[in-house]
């Protein structure tokens, strides 16, 4: 073979190497169009809405309850324990025995209202027979009486000086301080705590900066650890209007049934505010907004405004900014950045940096992002 004819050979065969590049770069191209042309179906936009900014505030709180139905019973005497029939969180009735006390004081004044029982009998038969006045009749029956009453006041006059306590009031048990055999004085921290929980209270707390956003009759939603899946709805029934010395916040109230007893006192919740919607045709600081122009600064006194909203899943969130996917025209694609109001929901508000006749895309953005920032 000559030299001539290997040279041809060699080149034939780069020849047919380069075409069956270029023919597999074609089919490369070709398949990438393809892939291209199927993802783009897939694409979906969205034009902003203009719509009153329903906005949440979340505040913390715990569960207290009703001051107005709760008991504190203070020891009046000195004494010692001798026995306690209840457990923090029992259910008691009124009328029931709580613990029994054994005190000197009372023994004395047991002696003492035995002997004035016994004299109130003796003049009684004396005055049946004329023998006293009936002046000396109502010493006695007074003196005894007042006797009686006096230790009515510290319970049930088991005898030998022991004394049981019983309910004021039918309730739960919410503070225990007594146990069998410990000391008590008069002046002592109470020995128990017992609460209607019929009706608690929720109290949040307002910082300064959310106080211009929360008001008396608001709708809440409040939620706690204990219960996860389950939203209870009440009203802000009141708002104190001085601050809370140590924790510098002021207390809502929200008054909540309890016939279930699933709020518990100082639980803590989760308190979710939500505003009214703002005067239809602007906001409360006399903004008109006409052709569907949006605000661009946050409305006046508190939460809601008319804003661009879009579907919260169409905010890309990158190195600590939020963006969006704009279709400029049919298979063009812009990224913008945006400046957000606040959320409600499934929805965004935007404060800035979108056009009410933007097309968004919401589905399969992410992709199209990513291939924008590789270009």
């Amino acid at each position: 073979m000559t030299k001539k004819i290997l040279i041809s050979i060699l080149f034939a065969g780069m020849a047919v190497i380069i075409y069956s590049c270029r023919s597999g770069e074609n089919e490369e191209n070709k398949e990438k169009s393809i892939i291209n042309q199927a993802f783009l179906k897939n694409v979906k936009t969205e034009k902003p809405i203009l719509s009153n900014l329903e906005q949440e505030l979340i505040l913390s709180g715990k569960v207290e309850f009703d001051p107005g139905k709760v008991v504190y019973y203070n020891p009046l005497i000195s004494g010692i324990i001798e026995r306690t029939y209840f457990s923090l969180g029992d259910k008691v009735q009124k009328g029931q025995t709580m613990l029994d006390i054994r005190s000197a004081e009372l023994s004395a004044l047991q002696s003492e209202l035995i002997i004035a029982r016994r004299n109130l009998q003796s003049v009684e038969s004396m005055n049946e027979d004329k023998l006293i006045s009936e002046r000396e009749l109502i010493e006695a029956r007074s003196t005894f009486e007042k006797l009686q009453a006096d230790l009515s006041l510290y319970g049930e006059n088991k005898g030998g000086g022991v004394f049981a306590i019983k309910s004021p009031m039918t309730g739960y048990v919410v503070a225990k301080n007594a146990s069998s055999g410990s000391t008590v004085s008069d002046g002592d921290a109470p020995l128990f705590t017992i609460a209607d929980l019929s009706n608690v209270w929720i109290i949040a707390n307002v910082y300064a900066g959310d106080l211009q956003s929360v008001k008396q009759g608001m709708s809440v939603e409040i939620t706690t650890l204990a219960y996860p899946d389950e939203v209870f709805t009440g009203k802000v029934d009141a708002l104190s209007q001085v601050f809370d010395p140590e924790e510098k916040v002021m207390k809502a109230r929200i008054v909540m049934p309890n016939a279930a007893l699933k709020f518990k006192p100082e639980m803590s919740v989760v308190v979710k505010v939500k505003a009214p919607p703002p005067p239809k045709g602007g906001r409360k600081d006399g903004t008109v907004f006409e052709n569907g122009t949006a605000a661009t600064s946050p409305p006046l006194g508190g939460l809601g405004g008319a804003y661009l909203s879009i579907p919260s899943d169409a905010l890309i969130f990158d190195d600590n900014k939020y963006f969006v996917v704009v279709e400029t025209a049919p298979e063009k694609f812009e990224i913008k950045e945006i400046q957000l109001q606040g959320h409600y929901q499934k929805s965004s508000y935007i404060r800035s940096g979108l056009n009410e006749n933007d097309m968004v895309v919401v589905k399969n953005q992410l992709l199209v992002y990513s291939e924008l920032k590789g270009k």
